[in-house]
């Protein structure tokens, strides 16, 4: 491959990496790239947390015994080249390895891997910042040139670098969510929820002021009115900032709860700590429960359990009310438990609910970390 080619396939590339605002599409998109014009026919990027744990981030053309059961074989268990990135010892472009993963299916016979047997691998870094790893090869290829590993590291650090620009985007758009929300809350308190106040102390003055049962009534019934509108509002306010999350999840579900006009009994287990990520999903779907609970339950008595484990954190919240028949082989009843559910799986993690008439509900929420 000659220079002019070379410098061609890092421009294409950096083109459709500077393109990209969402890690997976942007792996897909330059591995699918690199292996076009390279010639290279396979290749799969996995993406190592600081756990040391991987993810099958892309793939392209996998051996049919690789790419079976949604890449199975691909996305769990330990190989070589992982383990080497998680001890230390694979820093750059390594010209050939053999790869676990394609000698278990020739071992277990488990089916044709199309005469592919090794693979390049290369590490996804930013500076000091690690991602993962990029591997490549082709059927029957034992051996890559020097030119040709240093184009692959090339086009690794050129993917490591968009991956922080992805990451850092991300957080930018995170914190102005958060600034907008803040606003917005603001904006509401100041005005809207003022106005309800105002317009609850009025309708109390009408009231006292006239003689006229009829017009008693239409002023109570205005005051009820507003009072309830106000307290919609406050748990609005509090959705978008939540007050006390600041002194832990704990202390800021249970002001919640209180503002609600709830009883709740929570406890804290294991770790008091949670990253940010999980605690923000943690406190959605807990003040959605709670709602639900001051809605549906006819009760006022709720529990709440979190415990925060090595690598998981649980929260299982309880009422002991009407309850409501439920079919796990039927859909979600409402919007907001499936908002739950949603916030659940979307960190990977899982929703269950458990209810029966005059038996109450119960919620059960892990995540891993």
């Amino acid at each position: 491959m000659s220079r002019n080619e070379e410098i061609g396939i890092l421009k294409e590339i950096a083109e459709l990496l500077n393109e990209g605002v969402d890690s997976k599409t942007v792996l897909a998109g330059v591995l699918s790239k690199l292996l076009h014009l390279t010639g290279l026919q396979t290749g799969w990027i996995f993406l190592i947390d600081e756990k040391g744990q991987h993810q099958l981030a892309a793939e392209e053309s996998l051996p049919e015994p690789l790419a079976q059961q949604d890449n199975q074989r691909m996305c769990k268990g330990d190989c070589w080249c992982v383990s080497r990135y998680n001890n230390g010892k694979l820093n750059k472009a390594v010209n050939i390895i053999e790869c676990q993963r394609i000698e278990n299916v020739i071992l277990e016979k488990a089916g044709d891997t199309g005469g592919l047997t090794h693979h390049a691998t290369v590490p996804l870094r930013a500076g000091n910042e690690r991602f993962g790893l990029l591997n490549v090869g082709s059927p029957y290829k034992t051996h890559f040139q020097k030119d040709e590993l240093a184009l692959l590291e090339a086009v690794a650090f050129q993917i490591g670098t968009s991956l922080k620009r992805i990451n850092l985007t991300q957080r930018e758009q995170e914190t102005a969510l958060i600034s907008e929300r803040n606003r917005l809350a603001r904006d509401l308190h100041d005005s809207v929820n003022q106005l309800l106040f105002s317009l609850s102390l009025t309708a109390r003055a009408g009231r006292e002021m006239t003689e006229n049962e009829e017009v008693k009534q239409t002023f109570a019934y205005i005051q009820d009115l507003s009072q309830e509108a106000l307290g919609e509002m406050r748990a609005l306010i509090w959705q978008l900032k939540p007050q006390g999350l600041e002194n832990g999840i704990i202390i800021a579900l249970k002001s919640y709860a209180e503002m609600l006009g709830l009883s709740i009994h929570a406890k804290l287990t294991g770790i008091s700590s949670f990253p940010e990520k999980i605690e923000e999903a943690l406190w959605r779907i807990g003040q959605e429960a709670l709602g639900n609970c001051k809605k549906h339950s006819q009760s006022t008595h709720v529990s709440l359990v979190l415990n925060r484990s090595s690598d998981s954190v649980t929260m299982n919240i309880q009422d002991q009310g009407c309850g409501f028949f439920y079919d796990e082989s039927f859909e979600l009843p409402s919007f907001g438990l499936k908002n739950m559910k949603a916030r659940a799986e979307a960190l990977n993690g899982t929703f269950q609910i458990n209810s029966e008439p005059g038996s109450g509900t119960e919620i059960n929420i892990k995540i891993p970390i």
